[in-house]
């Protein structure tokens, strides 16, 4: 400290008018030097929002710990979560991105929140807004936006687009409204099948809950005590519909019913951390499948046709902008509680748009398909074969 308070002494003395804004300059670089990694705490302590519980005698915690290097990861991820759907925003309003777009930003802290519960090894599935998960899951961001704008670079390879990308234990988004629950029941039969100690974490939105699909995939995961965790992801409309005017009961942690459930404050990572931590060991323990709510929010419409403000106002998206983003919740307790500081999360911001802007430079020079290959990895390990095209004469052939 009386190096750095000799130095800045030095340079606030320094004689001359030119020297002088040089000076400014250099005082405020040695004071961003100066606070090395040695001045922040290591870890600190939170409250987070108590769960409510249907079938439970006790809940996750209502207080945890998170480390610096937690923080930084957390906040690094959710920021690079909302660059990666703004610029999706972006390219899809200039005629770069074509077709159906479902963007996720608003509800970053329940991907984040539930990959840091689970390990690689676990399985997920989820529906159509899905390139948080992706992105989680493994997936960079250059291929993401890649598959967006249809280029061989994408993690398809172009051919999936924003409802279908995949990556290493991650099934996919999902078009049909609640399709994937029952493929997620499915992949936590085989977990258990195979004596894995493994589980699924099957996602869907309060929209899907009403589906009857999904109603039988809970009886029999409850039969077969299959380790599934399901979680609706309740961010208060289904397409353009509130929940209270689509369900007669908006407890969609309670719809279950035989099976015990969770609901989670969506917009606190830290609170979705430890629900998913102790869902994870329900299921683990043996005791079957459990159903968690995590109330969250969207801030861009349902998908890109969709401006969101005709049956919500901007007022009210302003609000939970205001009182509840993850991303500034998570900022604030890292600094009040000196777990870093506001130059250190500006140069994140900075690292991340950065990434961001060079992954859209490859997603929107990457050349596209050929044509040729339309019909190609129609059947896995199978023989070239020809495939008709449009009409009869166009013919394309399949390689696997």
């Amino acid at each position: 400290m009386r190096k750095m308070l000799a130095a800045l002494s030095r340079l606030v003395q320094g004689s001359g008018a030119a020297h002088k804004a040089g000076a400014v300059s250099e005082v405020a670089r040695v004071v961003v030097a100066s606070r090395n990694y040695a001045d922040f705490a290591t870890e600190a302590t939170f409250d987070i929002k108590k769960c409510d519980l249907h079938r439970l005698e006790e809940g996750p915690p209502i207080t945890t710990v998170m480390t610096r290097e937690q923080g930084l990861q957390y906040y690094k991820t959710m920021q690079t979560i909302r660059r990666m759907e703004l610029k999706a925003d972006q390219l899809y309003k200039q005629k770069i991105i074509r077709g159906f777009c479902h963007l996720y930003d608003g509800q970053e802290a329940c991907c984040v929140g539930l990959e840091a519960a689970i390990n690689s090894t676990d399985h997920l599935i989820t529906a159509y807004r899905a390139h948080g998960f992706t992105y989680t899951r493994g997936v960079p961001v250059r291929e993401i936006l890649a598959e967006l704008t249809g280029r061989i670079g994408g993690c398809a390879k172009g051919r999936g687009g924003s409802m279908h990308m995949y990556a290493k234990n991650f099934y996919g988004g999902n078009g049909i409204v609640g399709a994937q629950v029952p493929l997620g029941a499915g992949i936590a039969l085989a977990c258990k099948y195979f004596g894995k100690d493994e589980i699924c974490v099957t996602l869907y939105g309060d929209g899907a809950a009403n589906q009857g699909q999904i109603f039988e995939t809970f009886n029999m995961a409850a039969l077969w005590k299959l380790p599934c965790i399901f979680i609706c992801e309740n961010n208060r409309y289904g397409m353009g519909t509130s929940v209270e005017r689509a369900a007669a009961s908006t407890d969609y942690y309670k719809r279950g019913d035989f099976i015990p459930g969770l609901r989670v404050d969506g917009m606190d990572v830290l609170a979705v951390r430890e629900a998913a931590k102790f869902a994870a060991d329900h299921c683990r323990s043996g005791k079957g499948p459990i159903v968690m709510e995590l109330q969250t929010y969207r801030y861009h419409g349902h998908s890109m046709s969709d401006p969101g403000i005709s049956y919500r106002t901007r007022e009210e998206i302003q609000e939970v902008r205001s009182k509840s983003d993850p991303i500034t919740l998570l900022k604030d307790r890292m600094v009040n509680c000196n777990l870093a500081s506001v130059e250190e999360l500006k140069e994140i911001d900075v690292e991340v748009r950065k990434e961001i802007e060079d992954a859209a430079q490859f997603a929107t020079t990457d050349p596209e398909p050929p044509l040729e290959e339309l019909g190609n990895n129609i059947y896995y390990k199978e023989p070239p074969f020809e495939v008709r095209g449009p009409n009869q004469w166009i013919r394309y052939k399949s390689v696997g």
